[in-house]
């Protein structure tokens, strides 16, 4: 079965990722990653990242994809040893020093090439699994005939990208966040200068961007099963816990659904409207389906609006009372409907008829980011379980 692989900038997203259908994790350390603004792990949390993986049968995969430059390599040698002891289940690279130093200290770490090396061609991959490289991770920049051909000629493991954002250059060629903030994009400190908006001139008061539409491949996903793609990734570190299990539940259902003879329009059409409400751009195809046009990227006119489905999160059930416990993340007020959406993949319905604090005094409505609120119910859900706007 096809890997869905999904992001995790924190342990309590790890663990989010894997209760609602990730089959592995890439996460980046605090040194050696691109995220540099996301909370990144520790080695400690690394270990217990590890641990939980292997514990629920799933995988984990550390990002050391930096472009190393002399002042990085310190450390590095130390670091890899400790990623082997805590048996993570392979490494995401880019540049060719940490292949050279795997070999040279004789550490056991399986590799998968990082997009940032930009690989779109069948010689490239060659090239790198000469080198001992397990997997390949495309470039987001390479079409659907292209990643056929790749496979066919290669029969290489690969990886493709399949939900998220994209970055206007070529992932891992971007120097634009170097020039504008003096913060290195290769080397984990990308300012997203390709989200930055621009004054088109001086005489006209119109804005200009440079951002491309987010990726969305749900449409896909039996075309990328049947070309034998090993891998479908997902991106977004910093992304949040109600992202995280909206995006991967909503693959997890698409792909599962493909294996069990059960795709199909109405379904795939449920999970989209999922999948493009919980993103606050637009989102294409981009280059899957070959060029991309000026649909596929913003240029006047661009908005990002976050909204406030996710209203809260169940962490336990008073048994005495009959209650949910749910931590709040929106405001929501009596007569409000919602939807419970599981990690087992159940949905259930409800209406906010009764809303009470800790100390079970009725409430008219739960305005507090993070507050602990009771509702009735006699069914007893998972904890982790999200709620969100019924729309």
């Amino acid at each position: 079965m096809i890997e869905l692989l999904a992001p995790a900038g924190d342990l309590e997203k790890l663990k989010i990722a894997y209760l609602y259908g990730a089959d592995a994790c890439y996460i980046g350390g605090k040194n050696y990653s691109l995220r540099a603004n996301a909370n990144n792990f520790s080695l400690e949390d690394i270990k217990k990242a590890s641990l939980i993986a292997h514990k629920m049968n799933k995988k984990l995969y550390v990002a050391v994809n930096i472009v190393f430059h002399n002042e990085d390599i310190k450390g590095l040698t130390k670091y890899l040893k400790a990623l082997e002891e805590f048996k993570v289940d392979a490494i995401i690279v880019s540049d060719p020093l940490v292949l050279s130093t795997l070999e040279e200290e004789k550490i056991n770490l399986k590799v998968h090439l990082s997009t940032q090396s930009s690989t779109t061609n069948k010689e490239s991959v060659k090239y790198w699994l000469s080198k001992n490289v397990e997997r390949i991770v495309l470039a987001r920049e390479v079409s659907k005939d292209d990643i056929k051909e790749i496979i066919k000629e290669t029969g290489a493991d690969i990886e493709v990208f399949l939900h998220g954002a994209m970055c206007t250059c070529y992932s891992g060629r971007c120097v634009l966040s170097n020039y504008f903030t003096l913060r290195d994009s290769n080397r984990g400190g990308c300012a997203q200068v390709c989200r930055f908006v621009f004054d088109l001139d001086k005489e006209r008061d119109v804005k200009y961007s440079i951002a491309t539409k987010d990726l969305i491949l749900a449409d896909h996903i039996p075309e990328l099963i049947d070309m034998n793609v090993k891998s479908l990734k997902i991106e977004g570190r910093m992304r949040s816990i109600y992202y995280l299990a909206t995006v991967i539940s909503c693959y997890r259902k698409l792909i599962d659904a493909y294996y069990n003879n059960s795709f199909t329009e109405k379904l795939l059409e449920k999970e989209k409207k999922l999948l493009e409400r919980v993103a606050n751009r637009e989102s294409t195809s981009q280059y899957f389906k070959g060029e991309v046009s000026k649909n596929d990227q913003y240029y006047i006119g661009r908005e990002e609006v976050s909204n406030q489905d996710f209203l809260g999160i169940v962490i336990g059930y008073d048994q005495k009372n009959k209650m949910l416990i749910i931590e709040e993340r929106n405001y929501f007020k009596k007569g409000n409907k919602a939807v419970i959406f599981t990690p087992s993949g159940e949905e259930l319905e409800i209406e906010f008829n009764h809303i009470y604090d800790e100390d079970l005094n009725e409430i008219e409505c739960a305005r507090h980011p993070r507050e602990i609120v009771k509702i009735k119910s006699e069914k007893i859900v998972e904890n982790s379980s999200m709620i969100r706007v019924k729309f």
